[in-house]
């Protein structure tokens, strides 16, 4: 229990220094067994110590602890219900991302990185946040893939641990910001459908892949 209020604390912090997220904004949580962890509403996600992380059952979606969860509770708690072999999720606002999003543009590969190690992107056009319409279109899609992106809100991503769900999370706003930078001095230069599936096919990739599975 420590161990999983431990990490969420570490991560949170690293989203904002990262600039993932600013203020109170994102959300974030990890799986520990029937229960989940997540980040209290209204905090600023580096000022979160480890006691004030709220517990939420997650099939009955009870809340155990005496702060008020997340806003978000709802896409959370379908994200561990759909998804048994996660533990963590992360919701954040990346600038890049969402601005490419927002301009009705998917996120493309243009370096090896993003399409070896995240297998697809779901697109979900905007809808009001913190509600269960958002939750319940985050649920039919989480399934297929471990990256939602949001136009005009945020990303959401997935992970078996939180090094992963975060790295996912970085990779898409990389991919993001690279693809901007190009449109504005040129045409981009796009990755083909078989240069992509070239580089999933890696053996390195696969194992780099296989780290972050399996890393605390």
């Amino acid at each position: 229990m420590l161990n999983v209020r431990r990490q969420l604390k570490e991560y949170a912090t690293k989203l904002v220094t990262s600039g993932l997220v600013v203020g109170a904004g994102g959300n974030l949580s990890m799986r520990d067994g029937a229960y989940m962890y997540i980040s209290p509403s209204g905090f600023d996600l580096q000022e979160i110590e480890e006691e004030q992380w709220v517990k939420v059952d997650i099939e009955t979606g009870k809340v155990l602890s005496d702060l008020k969860p997340s806003s978000e509770l709802l896409m959370h708690l379908e994200c561990f219900r759909r998804r048994s072999d996660i533990d963590s999720v992360l919701h954040a606002h990346p600038s890049y991302s969402v601005g490419v999003s927002s301009a009705s543009k998917d996120i493309p590969s243009m370096f090896p990185d993003f399409p070896a190690m995240i297998k697809n992107v779901k697109y979900l056009d905007y809808m009001i946040p913190t509600t269960h319409v958002l939750a319940d279109a985050v649920a039919e899609v989480i399934e297929e893939t471990d990256v939602v992106v949001m136009r005009n809100h945020g990303v959401l991503t997935v992970g078996k641990t939180m090094k992963e769900a975060y790295f996912f999370m970085q990779l898409t706003e990389e991919a993001a910001k690279v693809y901007t930078i190009s449109s504005s001095v040129g045409i981009p230069r796009l990755l083909t459908e078989e240069e992509c599936q070239d580089l999933k096919n890696l053996s390195s990739e696969k194992y780099r892949a296989k780290l972050l599975k399996n890393s605390q």
